[in-house]
């Protein structure tokens, strides 16, 4: 498998206990992997701390899903924000029915069932 140096660096980070964005000089945030600022091109982003808890903005049950994630299903991708950014990933350890906007949530790494393959998710703190 072909490793994606910024995304893989974020889930190793993320895994670590370190996870970060990148912060712009002029305060714009973005998530790995972005080399430069598209708005300017500079490449002087910094990494900030990404907040330990988080806050879900919005979810979806997924009953019939891609290939890529066929055993996985029924599973619940979500939308949680982290201070100044936001991050997509699957529910764990929270049942569908007991998802709950504003419902705070913790960044972790899982498997997908399908292919044993990395993914961001979120759990209670």
């Amino acid at each position: 498998m072909t490793r994606d140096a910024g995304f893989d660096d974020f889930l190793d980070a993320v895994e670590a206990g370190e996870p970060y964005y990148l912060e712009s000089p002029d305060g714009e945030t973005y998530l790995p992997p972005r080399p430069y600022d598209p708005a300017t091109g500079r490449a002087d982003l910094t990494e900030q701390p990404l907040p330990e808890v988080g806050e879900l903005l919005t979810h979806t049950t997924t009953q019939i899903p891609a290939p890529q994630f066929d055993d996985d299903a029924p599973y619940v991708t979500a939308v949680a924000s982290f201070g100044p950014v936001s991050l997509t990933g699957q529910l764990q350890q929270i049942p569908s029915d007991a998802v709950e906007i504003g419902q705070r949530v913790t960044l972790g790494v899982g498997r997908s069932a399908t292919h044993d393959e990395r993914v961001l998710v979120f759990s209670p703190p």
